[in-house]
């Protein structure tokens, strides 16, 4: 089975690279999602990295038989999509070194300083954190709160995140007992992690790979059912865009208006906790508004509200009252001129930004003239944690 879905990207997913690209290919691609957002064309950490993981790496190699060097860098790909800073990408390039290679942690030390050897030993202990895999479920709680313990820097979780997130996208390559192992611990240990630090755009991601491997048959049998009325389905997503947009323009709302269909495992959980079959599950889809202010965003809902009837029940305020994660968006579910429901999310470009990268959006790490991050805010980055977590 290949990675059916490698090399597409919309707007809320994360690069994914198709299987059995080369590791210069994939090198200069870092480079390029790099140059995208950071400050600084300055890649010499990032190049060190890659060279000395790709030289300690250089005989193993990946169930799949690739060169083991490539989940490395797809690690630090990821990385770089969530736009952290390059000591945590370095990190992520060399995360797997101390635990699988002759390299120790002073050689980590000596050539890339402090804290790049840091984060590199915060990841091989989040590592080595073994559980009882019968277990999982009773004990996620726990391990969440280990994670959190053992960590001490939030960018620790991030690399671990990437990596299991890379791992997961490659599980077709292990053993059917082994794919159930690795998606039960993501349902229950990682995808809720990611959750809590806001990162949807892992969370999803993770959420639809584990149900993929722990019910493959509801899997695929949600993928066609879904792709089956794609068609009109997407017609009746793009005259509601359309229409929305419209409406935005006559208002004076200057507006980004976007429809999406649902993450599987969403559609999944409502068929679950209401006992449904997919053709009865109606909202499948979701618009979002994207506006510049929160008085846009009230304002947008109001136009809304006017252009289709709202579903009574089925309006959430997360803009006044956020989510402990910091995700803010208005929610309301309303009713289209076929009768369709479908849901509508509005929110601004700054709630946007959180609700995808969440913690790496609000505390992505600023590269100060030292390279070094105030103890002050180490600290309240790490109490908010200790609270959601």
């Amino acid at each position: 089975m290949t990675n059916e879905y490698a090399g597409k990207k919309t707007n809320n997913e994360l690069e994914n690279p198709a299987d059995f690209t080369s590791p210069e290919e994939l090198y200069q691609r870092l480079v390029q999602t790099i140059g995208k957002y950071h400050p600084s064309d300055d890649i010499t950490m990032i190049e060190k990295a890659y060279k000395i993981a790709r030289d300690a790496h250089k005989d193993q190699k990946r169930k799949s038989g690739e060169p083991y060097i490539i989940h490395p860098l797809c690690v630090a790909i990821i990385l770089a999509d969530l736009e952290m800073d390059k000591e945590t990408i370095a990190s992520g390039l060399l995360h797997d070194v101390v635990e699988d290679t002759a390299m120790t942690l002073e050689d980590t030390t000596r050539e890339f300083g402090s804290e790049v050897a840091f984060l590199v030993d915060g990841v091989t202990k989040l590592t080595q954190l073994s559980w009882d895999k019968d277990k999982v479920e009773i004990q996620a709680e726990n391990l969440r709160k280990m994670f959190l313990a053992m960590a001490r820097d939030i960018r620790v979780i991030i690399i671990k995140l990437a990596d299991r997130l890379h791992n997961m996208r490659t599980g077709q390559f292990w053993k059917p007992e082994k794919q159930k192992e690795k998606a039960r611990e993501t349902l229950e240990i990682y995808a809720p992690i990611a959750d809590r630090l806001g990162i949807s755009r892992i969370k999803t991601e993770l959420d639809d790979l584990s149900l993929r491997f722990l019910k493959p048959e509801v899997y695929y049998d949600l993928v066609e059912k879904v792709n089956l009325r794609k068609g009109a389905r997407e017609q009746f997503v793009r005259e509601i865009v359309d229409d929305v947009r419209n409406h935005m323009m006559e208002a004076g709302i200057c507006a980004s208006v976007e429809g999406r269909v649902k993450h599987f495992f969403s559609i999944y959980k409502k068929m679950v906790n209401q006992d449904k079959t997919v053709d009865q599950i109606y909202d499948l889809f979701a618009v979002r508004i994207i506006v510049e202010t929160v008085k846009d965003c009230y304002g947008a809902l109001g136009v809304i509200h006017e252009l289709y009837k709202p579903i009574p029940g089925r309006f959430k305020d997360y803009i006044a009252m956020p989510k402990p994660n910091m995700y803010q968006s208005l929610h309301t579910t309303l009713i289209g001129s076929t009768g369709q429901p479908f849901e509508i999310q509005i929110r601004t470009f700054d709630m946007h930004r959180t609700a995808e990268y969440g913690i790496a959006a609000h505390w992505k790490y600023k590269e100060s003239g030292s390279g070094k991050i105030a103890a002050g805010d180490e600290e309240a980055k790490m109490s908010w944690l200790r609270q959601i977590l």
